[in-house]
């Protein structure tokens, strides 16, 4: 036998969820703003749950960003030269943990085909050929693809990585499935993540801190209170309460990846980032030359207690 009780409140609990639907559907915005102010308040109708809402920004925003706002920038690009050894090339790769690595030819404008982590696995095991042989087709985008479209090729062609070219056809960057995914669904686990609160701040050495000694790898989340006990500043202030959004506050945008930002004492560059917030930045000290140099072509530049 069915529960009265049961029968009787659902019709009504129904009708409640049909008509908040009609609400948000029946009203037509007449542009973005006004369809985004829509879905905040379908939001604050309980119509849609903060992560649902997050995804729809993320969506509507991918239309709008191109493969240059996204890109990994050419010089933090992990590549492989074809004339390697595959002892030397097994550990890059091991080093890296990246599951896909463009490799070149003479030169870094030159990128012949993608290797594939597992093929190089087979390699190893003498199951393929030649370095040169395992390699995958390249796929070519320009600067300005809309991210949007780039998705939908890598799905429809199944693949997951892009190289992004300029103008005169150099390589400028790279974009992976992942980078793009992560303008919708917020940051995705990967070989930046670390695994605990204490490993905020860690330092960089060897290849990790490029030509830069003295550098560290700071999540965007840090509390500038724990940031300006390890680096000596007072960049603690009202406006902001964590590294990310020092930099947002000193912008007055989202920073993008590849970026870089000098407010003294310190030089920030934005290793991981996506449209709705910076992730992941490298950090070090400003040089005394180049201090003196900001401060002579700078002067508008903030002092290490930014307001």
């Amino acid at each position: 036998m069915s529960d009265p009780s049961h029968s009787q409140s659902s019709p009504k609990r129904e009708k409640g969820l049909l008509e908040r639907l009609s609400w948000l559907l029946l009203r037509e915005p007449e542009d973005r703003e006004q369809l985004q102010e829509i879905l905040q308040q379908a939001h604050e109708r309980n119509l849609l749950d903060a992560e649902a809402l997050s995804m729809i920004e993320g969506v509507m925003q991918v239309s709008e960003l191109v493969a240059r706002d996204i890109m990994i920038p050419r010089v933090r690009m992990d590549m492989i030269n074809v004339e390697d050894d595959l002892k030397d090339v097994l550990s890059f790769a091991v080093e890296r943990t990246h599951s896909r690595f463009p490799v070149y030819e003479r030169n870094k404008d030159n990128v012949i085909g993608v290797l594939l982590a597992k093929d190089l696995l087979r390699m190893q095991q003498g199951l393929g050929g030649t370095l040169r042989e395992m390699l995958r087709p390249a796929v070519y985008i320009p600067e300005t693809k809309k991210l949007n479209f780039l998705l939908h090729d890598f799905r429809v062609n199944r693949n997951h990585i892009a190289l992004v070219v300029d103008e005169h056809g150099g390589v400028s960057g790279l974009v992976t499935i992942e980078d793009v995914l992560e303008q919708i669904v917020g940051d995705i686990e990967d070989e930046y993540d670390f695994d605990t609160d204490a490993d905020n701040i860690i330092g960089l050495h060897g290849s990790d801190a490029g030509s830069e000694s003295g550098a560290y790898r700071v999540k965007a989340i840090t509390e500038l209170s724990q940031f300006d006990e390890v680096f000596g500043t007072t960049y603690s202030n009202e406006q902001a309460h964590t590294v990310g959004g020092l930099l947002t506050e000193h912008l007055g945008r989202i920073p993008r990846r590849g970026e870089v930002i000098l407010i003294p004492p310190m030089k920030f560059e934005v290793l991981k980032a996506h449209a709705r917030q910076v992730l992941l930045v490298k950090v070090r000290h400003l040089s005394s030359q180049e201090l003196n140099i900001q401060n002579k072509t700078s002067e508008h530049v903030p002092s290490g207690n930014p307001a």
